[in-house]
């Protein structure tokens, strides 16, 4: 006794089910997308995706074995020449079933069944993860140097308040002048006003939001938007001591502390290339 297929029975006999679902078929792959009921469409989809890796093959076999199923030469034309290079780099799940309203009338639930075409994500899923995982990485380092930056600069004195009276001019001129030991001239101009103004305090100022890192040999820092200096395009990476090149496997993961212009230079400095023989035996 042979197995029963999956799924609710179409028609009224073996026969009817196969045409129907030949008819299915022809239709979604001439208008990429049809409505039918929720049922037809879960019985449609397994076959219309064998059909598909048929034509992903494209040979004259598969064409022959499409055409037992759909007799349009159209329909299996545009098939292998169109469809099936949308789908060329897809594993699988080539159709798409999305439920609608139901039917008025009978109230059958209804469906959309449709061909995905879209083309796949050029990052794979693991670079994706990697990259917003280095991102976090960024986001918590400048965190940490912003608060110990915070930390580290004085508090700036404020400027003492002067209160003039209303007595004469000539009591004013009269009137001794301070005299300022050799030992207080810092605390005097720190109270002037002078401390953490000007180009010098404005260069301070930025330098202490900075955090301080030893840069090697022949190394640059990266540029306050995290890209590279021109001309450098070698990835260094001091907790691991290694170096990654343009071509490397884990270089768009990496987070770049500082950046050489050719592998020699970073090989000077006392890096090695990652995934590299000794680097795997050091790890």
């Amino acid at each position: 006794m042979p197995a029963p297929t999956k799924g609710p029975r179409l028609g009224g006999g073996p026969a009817h089910e196969r045409l129907i679902l030949a008819n299915l078929a022809t239709a979604l792959f001439e208008h990429d997308s049809i409505t039918t009921t929720e049922a037809k469409a879960k019985r449609l989809r397994p076959l219309a995706e064998r059909l598909v890796t048929f034509a992903k093959r494209g040979d004259l076999h598969a064409r022959r074995r499409v055409m037992t199923v759909v007799r349009s030469k159209g329909v299996v034309h545009r098939l292998f020449v169109e469809i099936a290079p949308d789908m060329a780099q897809r594993p699988g799940g080539y159709t798409r079933i999305t439920k609608v309203a139901p039917r008025k009338g009978d109230n059958a639930p209804m469906a959309v069944i449709e061909l995905v075409r879209e083309p796949l994500s050029a990052k794979p899923k693991r670079a994706v993860v990697a990259e917003a995982q280095g991102a976090t990485k960024r986001a918590a380092k400048e965190k940490r140097a912003k608060e110990t930056a915070k930390e580290t600069v004085p508090a700036v004195a404020a400027d003492p308040v002067v209160e003039i009276d209303d007595a004469p001019v000539a009591d004013i001129q009269d009137a001794p002048v301070a005299d300022l030991s050799d030992a207080e001239p810092v605390a005097a101009t720190a109270a002037a006003g002078f401390a953490g103004t000007g180009e010098a305090g404005d260069q301070d100022a930025g330098d202490a939001d900075v955090a301080v890192v030893e840069l090697p040999a022949g190394a640059l820092a990266p540029l306050p938007d995290g890209s590279a200096p021109e001309g450098y395009l070698v990835k260094g990476n001091a907790d691991s001591g290694l170096y990654h090149e343009p071509d490397g496997q884990w270089y768009d993961a990496t987070e770049a502390e500082f950046w050489f212009a050719t592998a020699a230079d970073a090989e000077a400095a006392g890096f090695r290339k990652a995934g590299s023989a000794k680097a795997d035996a050091d790890d």
